[in-house]
């Protein structure tokens, strides 16, 4: 991705500045008393988290110019919405919502077209859904979303459905350094339960030769329908770890049916 240390629509992104962590609280605490120049120096500080996010599409059509101008949108909405009193880093706060404002772009420039009707519902009610999350520190329901906007339930799950993006089952959705988290991994198998296993004589073979803590995983995982993350909160280790041994247990137990 060379062509992401050169220019993208008229900044040199070689040249962008790196803000250290208390450059940020400085700047935000300036940002906060309406400093217009501080508010400049953090949006150009965090510009490549506008990079980073677009990288994702660069197998897209769409012109890179575009999305990152979108990008910068969702960054400047980012800075205006964050609220420092919840112990949560600027990053991780922002990236979803540039990815938010790209993948908006992407919808209304997507080939199927959904109706305008459709999309006002959805934007109201994903509207509704940021206000309210931050107003009670927790994710609304659809009720309780459609109470606030005066729109059926109905219509409010029918109209986010609409505007939905296929993603594919391997696209990262995050990553410590070591194996990276897909979606697949946040998807509970419901279809793999261990009544749809159990007839399988030489899967279950295959189970007791594990180590007990490999087959502990392989169970929650298929026949209990559990994701890795719920699995890493239950037996108290990294969604990583999770992911490293469930690899591992898979193999072992490929060789041993092979």
């Amino acid at each position: 991705m060379s062509g992401y240390k050169v220019e993208i629509c008229g900044v040199n992104t070689a040249k962008l500045p790196l803000l250290s962590s208390k450059e940020k609280e400085e700047l935000f605490e300036k940002i906060l008393k309406g400093d217009k120049d501080a508010r400049e120096r953090y949006i150009k500080g965090n510009l490549r988290l506008v990079l980073s996010v677009i990288q994702r599409f660069s197998g897209s059509q769409e012109n890179l110019d575009d999305l990152f101008q979108i990008g910068c949108i969702g960054l400047i909405k980012a800075i205006d919405n964050f609220d420092i009193t919840q112990n949560v880093k600027f990053s991780t706060y922002a990236v979803p919502m540039i990815l938010g404002e790209v993948r908006r772009y992407l919808r209304d420039n997507n080939a199927i077209r959904v109706s305008r009707s459709l999309r006002d519902t959805a934007y109201k009610a994903l509207c509704a859904r940021e206000q309210l999350t931050r107003l009670h520190a927790k994710e609304p329901t659809i009720m309780e979303i459609a109470q606030e906007i005066g729109i059926s339930g109905e219509d409010i799950t029918y109209a986010l459905d609409a505007i939905q993006t296929p993603v594919s089952l391997y696209e990262p959705v995050f990553t410590d350094g070591g194996d990276p988290l897909y979606v697949m991994d946040q998807i509970s198998d419901k279809k793999n339960r261990e009544e749809n296993w159990v007839e399988d004589l030489s899967l279950l073979e295959a189970m007791k030769r594990l180590p007990d803590r490999e087959r502990h995983i392989i169970d929650m995982r298929f026949f209990e329908g559990k994701t890795q993350t719920e699995v890493a909160q239950e037996i108290h280790i990294s969604q990583a770890q999770v992911s490293r041994l469930e690899k591992n247990a898979l193999r072992s137990m490929r060789t041993y049916l092979a």
